[in-house]
């Protein structure tokens, strides 16, 4: 597997924090978690103004396919811990002959899982 150069060092990580998705309760960011007390997923919460000011569409757009060219919106900091599975960008096709083009649907089942 051959990973993007950039993706040998340190991420840019902005997430602030986990937040249960039922009553809000924070957790810690940074360390393994479960579900929350509650039972339920974890939300990830990121510093979205420091995120704005980090990155361009010019620069998405001018990096390799795949799912880690979006890491500065991933919750992984340390570059040990990216995995690839050989994702690939997944196409938005438009549903003329169903609508009159206004329904899409995404294809995930060009991902190596069939979803992801």
């Amino acid at each position: 597997m051959h990973l993007d150069p950039v993706l040998t060092q340190e991420l840019p990580n902005f997430v602030t924090h986990l937040e249960c998705s039922i009553t809000g309760k924070r957790y810690e960011a940074g360390r393994v978690q479960g579900l929350s007390e509650a039972g339920r997923p974890l939300l990830v919460r990121y510093d979205l103004e420091a995120l704005a000011k980090s990155i361009t569409k010019e620069t998405l757009a001018g990096r390799t396919t795949g799912f880690w060219r979006y890491r500065e919106f991933l919750p992984v900091g340390q570059a040990e811990n990216v995995v690839s599975l050989g994702e690939v960008v997944t196409p938005l096709i438009p549903l003329a002959n169903l609508s009159d083009g206004r329904v899409i649907v995404k294809d995930e089942g060009r991902l190596p899982t069939g979803s992801f």
